[in-house]
């Protein structure tokens, strides 16, 4: 099995390529050129159609995205080239050569309203510009009717990239102190965590690819179990801390959202109900904290 891989050297896709090597030929593909010579700019769909057509794959899996979240607010057209349409040219080239497509998107495309986890059934409605693009990613996948897996996850980290997990983990050696917005609950999720599962549930299809995608095709939350504030995910980051001796961190204060303005409008609560993907998968998924520990420890 050919597997394109898009956003190769993101958190998730750096992740992707060690987890999915078992299943096939993993091609790693992104903004500069590849050993293969291989290049694809998702804000430029003639470099998608091409390296597609290429490569004939299989399975694309596009882990590539804008995530600039504040940055989209004055940004939105490249925010919806690359989030937008992008995965609509993926579908598109993917149906022309009789792939499946496994595409990644957002918590953030809820507004945050509820007080209990959304499932794949609640109603999004982004308040951001990355949300409202993720969310027409979404919808122009669904649109082509490709075999597709459009797995929602939340609040990703990793140890490489840009991240909370590694901000917080600089500013603890930087300041004696550190205020962190409270009153945001979400699911905190390892890219490595993400990974497996991916890979673990391709696994189940690697007789017939193309019909196991096809029977399951849908939208599936994919993150740890439980939910924190993002002062919650940072106080247990500093906890687990394997060289928490190197800190000069003496007081986290917990605040809320209106002290700590940003140009992109948070869900106040976007945790994601798992259900679904945990009983058509027989997935399980462990607690943000063991996740962490793991990532950290």
């Amino acid at each position: 099995m050919r597997i394109l891989l898009t956003g190769s050297t993101g958190q998730v896709g750096w992740e992707l390529q060690r987890t999915l090597m078992t299943l096939g030929e993993v091609i790693p593909v992104g903004r500069e050129v590849s050993s293969l010579g291989l290049r694809i700019d998702l804000s430029q769909p003639d470099t998608i159609r091409h390296v597609i057509r290429q490569v004939m794959p299989h399975l694309i899996i596009n882990a590539a995205a804008y995530t600039a979240v504040d940055k989209a607010e004055t940004e939105p057209e490249l925010a919806m080239a690359v989030n937008g349409t992008a995965p609509g040219v993926i579908a598109e080239e993917a149906k022309l050569v009789g792939a499946g497509v496994i595409h990644y998107s957002t918590d953030y495309v809820f507004n945050g309203n509820q007080a209990t986890p959304y499932t794949e059934q609640d109603e999004p409605n982004p308040q951001n510009v990355y949300g409202k693009t993720k969310l027409a990613g979404e919808k122009a996948i669904q649109a082509v009717g490709v075999p597709y897996f459009i797995l929602r996850t939340s609040w990703v980290y990793g140890l490489r990239g840009k991240n909370f997990l590694l901000t917080m983990l600089r500013l603890a050696r930087e300041r004696e102190e550190i205020r962190v917005v409270d009153d945001q609950v979400g699911a905190p999720t390892w890219s490595r965590m993400i990974a497996e599962s991916t890979a673990q549930i391709l696994s189940q299809g690697t007789k017939d690819l193309i019909n196991f995608l096809s029977s399951n095709s849908g939208i599936y939350h994919l993150t740890a179990s439980g939910q924190t504030s993002w002062y919650g995910f940072a106080k247990v980051i500093f906890e687990y801390d394997s060289k928490r001796s190197e800190h000069k961190l003496e007081k986290l204060v917990a605040i809320p959202s209106h002290e700590y303005p940003t140009p992109a409008k948070r869900p106040a609560y976007s945790s994601l109900d798992t259900q679904k993907i945990s009983s058509t998968f027989g997935l399980a998924f462990p607690s943000w904290q063991r996740n962490l520990e793991l990532a950290v420890g």
